[in-house]
């Protein structure tokens, strides 16, 4: 019987992935969350209901039950939580917690970057309209610099645009900024990279489909291999998120960048040092054999050396695509055939109630098909 201790934060849908991966090896699972209703509640071992922003209250319960290690996937705002409890406690992590706040700042990563930097975009930072109204260069993509999931996020192409919008997307801001970036009208892609002591092991450019119809970039589907780019704009794509990395401090763990492309030259959109939000690490699987997710545990628990195997990367194509719901809409499974699928997982049952997220369309489970 393992005797290792976790401790996750957040127990959502994207959460879920580690927790059923660490009870599956025997490890003690702790969990918190600022709700008492995540889905992931229920397989825990032990659950106690923290916000997973407030460091004493995560560096506490890690005391608590003598967590050997505290981690999160798929989550924005548990990242700095995690390396600084991690940190303050002697525990293993991946990266330093300052390295952690750029990457979860849009602003910060931008900055950390510079304006010199190949593959940054223009952008200004303001936390009122006035400042807001000083952008120029139309269109824009304004967001709150600290939020996820999309949320908050708007197409501007002009001053009334920002007016109309700016308190919305602030909104959303913990901080109570909002960037204004530059945008780039071309195909979005991303690069699930690892790298363990500064070297690359693992790395692969994928399509991020989105909704048009809703403002933001609202994901829709993730396609391998990559129908954008060709080898020439995939190796440009993965050099970039290698520069993001060096330039931020990330030499370890996951790194998922998402990138626009200019033509053939990729811009950053941004950069985490987690897993992504949408279990791309089981697409990948599928797709090629390469477990990130085991990845990042026996990297992090062990310190083995990981994703040594040599990759082939099939012609053939795998896809994620989420199941979506306008919120606020009962579920209806029986409406969907998946017969075919490889993988399909629901985050809600028959006959519950789409909760709000975005305000637009809703994540309520997602299926995996190659071929």
């Amino acid at each position: 019987m393992n005797s290792k201790k976790i401790l996750i934060l957040g127990a959502g849908n994207a959460q879920i992935d580690a927790i059923e991966y660490c009870k599956e090896r025997g490890y003690e699972v702790i969990g918190c969350s600022y709700t008492n209703t995540d889905h992931g509640i229920p397989l825990l071992d032990h659950f106690r209901q923290i916000d997973i922003r407030d460091v004493d209250g995560v560096v506490g319960l890690a005391k608590e039950f003598q967590a050997d290690a505290i981690y999160s996937v798929g989550s924005d705002l548990a990242v700095p939580t995690v390396m600084r409890a991690s940190e303050m406690l002697g525990l293993p992590h991946f990266i330093s917690p300052e390295t952690a706040d750029i990457c979860h700042s849009k602003h910060l990563l931008r900055e950390a970057l510079g304006k010199d930097f190949d593959g940054n975009t223009d952008f200004i930072t303001c936390s009122n309209l006035e400042e807001a109204l000083g952008f120029e260069a139309f269109p824009g993509m304004m967001k709150p610099v600290d939020s996820q999931g999309q949320r908050g996020c708007f197409c501007v192409d002009s001053k009334e645009d920002i007016r109309k919008y700016f308190e919305t997307s602030l909104s959303y801001s913990i901080c109570g900024k909002v960037i204004i970036e530059s945008f780039i009208d071309g195909p979005e892609i991303s690069v699930n990279a690892y790298l363990q002591d500064g070297k690359l092991k693992f790395a692969l450019v994928s399509d991020r489909i989105t909704f048009d119809e809703y403002p933001g970039g609202i994901i829709k589907k993730h396609i391998l291999p990559s129908k954008f780019t060709d080898k020439e704009t995939a190796d440009a794509a993965i050099d970039l998120t290698l520069r993001v990395a060096k330039k931020v401090g990330i030499e370890n763990g996951p790194c998922y960048c998402q990138i626009k492309l200019d033509g053939k030259h990729p811009v950053v959109l941004e950069i985490t040092p987690r897993l992504d939000g949408c279990h791309m690490w089981r697409l990948i699987r599928y797709y090629c054999g390469a477990d990130l997710l085991d990845a990042c545990f026996r990297h992090l628990l062990d310190g083995e050396s990981v994703l040594d195997e040599e990759v082939t990367f099939p012609e053939q194509e795998a896809s994620l695509e989420f199941i979506s719901e306008k919120t606020g809409s009962i579920v209806d499974r029986s409406k969907y055939d998946f017969s075919g699928a490889d993988y399909v997982r629901w985050y809600y049952e028959d006959g519950e109630t789409v909760c709000k997220l975005t305000g637009y369309v809703e994540k309520c489970g997602y299926v995996i098909r190659k071929g």
